[in-house]
Protein backbone atom coordinates (compact mmCIF):
# COMPACT_ATOMS: atom_id res chain seq x y z
CA UNK A 1 0.00 0.00 0.00
CA UNK A 2 1.35 3.39 -0.91
CA UNK A 3 1.60 5.94 1.63
CA UNK A 4 0.52 8.92 -1.16
CA UNK A 5 -1.12 7.15 -4.09
CA UNK A 6 -1.36 9.01 -7.50
CA UNK A 7 -3.87 11.53 -7.79
CA UNK A 8 -3.21 12.24 -11.34
CA UNK A 9 -4.73 8.73 -12.66
CA UNK A 10 -8.12 10.88 -11.67
CA UNK A 11 -6.97 13.60 -13.67
CA UNK A 12 -9.06 12.92 -16.61
CA UNK A 13 -12.69 11.39 -16.27
CA UNK A 14 -13.73 7.80 -16.60
CA UNK A 15 -15.41 8.83 -19.93
CA UNK A 16 -12.54 10.64 -21.08
CA UNK A 17 -10.08 7.67 -20.19
CA UNK A 18 -12.29 5.90 -22.06
CA UNK A 19 -12.19 8.26 -25.67
CA UNK A 20 -8.75 8.38 -25.30
CA UNK A 21 -8.40 4.84 -25.38
CA UNK A 22 -11.14 4.66 -28.23
CA UNK A 23 -9.28 6.83 -29.83
CA UNK A 24 -6.01 5.07 -29.61
CA UNK A 25 -7.58 1.63 -30.59
CA UNK A 26 -9.14 3.60 -33.40
CA UNK A 27 -6.19 4.74 -34.84
CA UNK A 28 -3.88 1.53 -34.44
CA UNK A 29 -6.82 -0.44 -36.58
CA UNK A 30 -5.84 1.01 -39.72
CA UNK A 31 -2.40 0.77 -39.34
CA UNK A 32 0.63 -1.40 -38.31
CA UNK A 33 1.99 1.58 -35.83
CA UNK A 34 1.76 1.40 -32.29
CA UNK A 35 0.25 4.51 -30.58
CA UNK A 36 0.99 5.18 -26.35
CA UNK A 37 -0.20 7.85 -24.00
CA UNK A 38 2.39 8.63 -21.41
CA UNK A 39 0.59 11.45 -18.47
CA UNK A 40 2.45 11.57 -15.15
CA UNK A 41 2.28 15.10 -12.67
CA UNK A 42 5.95 16.47 -13.26
CA UNK A 43 8.36 16.25 -15.06
CA UNK A 44 11.06 18.13 -13.16
CA UNK A 45 15.33 18.48 -14.07
CA UNK A 46 14.39 16.94 -17.32
CA UNK A 47 13.73 18.47 -20.74
CA UNK A 48 9.93 16.68 -21.91
CA UNK A 49 11.75 15.27 -25.11
CA UNK A 50 14.23 13.56 -22.99
CA UNK A 51 11.53 12.48 -20.95
CA UNK A 52 9.31 11.10 -23.93
CA UNK A 53 12.76 9.33 -25.13
CA UNK A 54 12.97 7.94 -22.09
CA UNK A 55 9.79 6.44 -21.40
CA UNK A 56 9.82 5.62 -25.01
CA UNK A 57 12.59 3.11 -24.44
CA UNK A 58 11.70 2.13 -20.80
CA UNK A 59 8.29 1.10 -22.01
CA UNK A 60 10.05 -0.90 -24.63
CA UNK A 61 8.53 0.76 -27.67
CA UNK A 62 11.41 0.19 -29.76
CA UNK A 63 10.54 -3.33 -30.26
CA UNK A 64 7.96 -3.13 -32.65
CA UNK A 65 8.47 -4.71 -35.71
CA UNK A 66 8.84 -1.81 -38.45
CA UNK A 67 9.92 0.79 -35.61
CA UNK A 68 6.92 3.09 -35.54
CA UNK A 69 5.40 3.26 -32.07
CA UNK A 70 5.00 6.69 -31.11
CA UNK A 71 5.24 7.84 -27.47
CA UNK A 72 2.85 11.65 -26.65
CA UNK A 73 3.77 12.64 -23.49
CA UNK A 74 2.19 14.99 -21.10
CA UNK A 75 3.17 16.25 -17.10
CA UNK A 76 -0.02 17.68 -16.09
CA UNK A 77 0.82 19.77 -13.40
CA UNK A 78 4.15 21.33 -15.15
CA UNK A 79 2.68 21.85 -18.88
CA UNK A 80 4.41 20.31 -20.45
CA UNK A 81 4.60 17.92 -23.54
CA UNK A 82 6.43 15.95 -26.44
CA UNK A 83 5.67 13.67 -28.61
CA UNK A 84 8.75 11.00 -30.08
CA UNK A 85 8.31 8.99 -32.98
CA UNK A 86 10.41 5.74 -33.87
CA UNK A 87 12.86 6.43 -36.92
CA UNK A 88 10.40 4.11 -38.98
CA UNK A 89 7.91 6.93 -38.51
CA UNK A 90 10.38 9.61 -38.01
CA UNK A 91 11.98 9.16 -41.60
CA UNK A 92 8.48 9.27 -42.91
CA UNK A 93 7.47 12.46 -41.54
CA UNK A 94 10.04 14.17 -39.99
CA UNK A 95 10.63 17.03 -37.53
CA UNK A 96 7.97 19.34 -38.54
CA UNK A 97 4.99 17.20 -38.37
CA UNK A 98 5.97 16.42 -34.43
CA UNK A 99 6.54 20.17 -33.59
CA UNK A 100 2.95 21.04 -35.79
CA UNK A 101 1.15 18.27 -33.74
CA UNK A 102 2.78 19.90 -30.54
CA UNK A 103 1.63 23.70 -31.61
CA UNK A 104 -2.31 22.02 -32.04
CA UNK A 105 -1.79 19.73 -28.79
CA UNK A 106 -0.80 22.94 -26.66
CA UNK A 107 -3.56 25.02 -28.62
CA UNK A 108 -6.01 22.83 -27.17
CA UNK A 109 -4.01 22.55 -24.03
CA UNK A 110 -4.41 26.48 -23.54
CA UNK A 111 -8.51 26.00 -23.65
CA UNK A 112 -8.28 23.49 -20.95
CA UNK A 113 -9.41 21.00 -23.16
CA UNK A 114 -6.63 18.32 -22.33
CA UNK A 115 -8.61 15.10 -23.19
CA UNK A 116 -9.97 16.14 -26.64
CA UNK A 117 -6.07 17.56 -27.48
CA UNK A 118 -4.99 14.42 -26.85
CA UNK A 119 -7.52 12.49 -28.95
CA UNK A 120 -6.90 14.80 -31.87
CA UNK A 121 -2.91 14.25 -31.62
CA UNK A 122 -3.61 10.27 -31.64
CA UNK A 123 -5.88 10.74 -34.78
CA UNK A 124 -3.44 12.92 -36.42
CA UNK A 125 -0.67 10.49 -35.52
CA UNK A 126 -3.03 7.47 -36.35
CA UNK A 127 -3.52 9.15 -39.91
CA UNK A 128 0.07 9.40 -40.56
CA UNK A 129 0.84 6.20 -39.74
CA UNK A 130 -1.46 4.78 -41.50
CA UNK A 131 -0.18 6.89 -44.28
CA UNK A 132 3.09 4.98 -44.06
CA UNK A 133 2.57 1.97 -42.07
CA UNK A 134 -1.02 0.43 -43.44
CA UNK A 135 -2.76 -2.20 -41.96
CA UNK A 136 -2.62 -5.69 -43.36
CA UNK A 137 -4.77 -8.32 -42.49
CA UNK A 138 -2.30 -11.08 -43.11
CA UNK A 139 0.63 -10.28 -40.63
CA UNK A 140 -0.36 -7.03 -38.47
CA UNK A 141 -0.86 -7.30 -34.43
CA UNK A 142 -1.52 -5.31 -31.80
CA UNK A 143 2.04 -5.40 -30.60
CA UNK A 144 1.78 -2.64 -27.38
CA UNK A 145 -1.02 -2.05 -25.02
CA UNK A 146 -3.72 0.67 -25.77
CA UNK A 147 -4.27 1.97 -22.25
CA UNK A 148 -2.84 5.10 -21.01
CA UNK A 149 -0.08 4.81 -18.43
CA UNK A 150 -0.06 6.65 -15.61
CA UNK A 151 3.32 7.73 -14.00
CA UNK A 152 3.71 9.42 -10.67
Amino acid sequence: MRLFPSRIKHFFSPEENQRIVSAIREAERLTSGEVRVYVESHCRFMDPVDRAIELFYGLKMEKTEQRNGVIVYIAIRDHQLAVYGDEGIHQRVGEAFWKAEVRQMLNAFSAANHADGIIQMVRHIGEALCEHFPYDTETDRNELPDEIVFGK
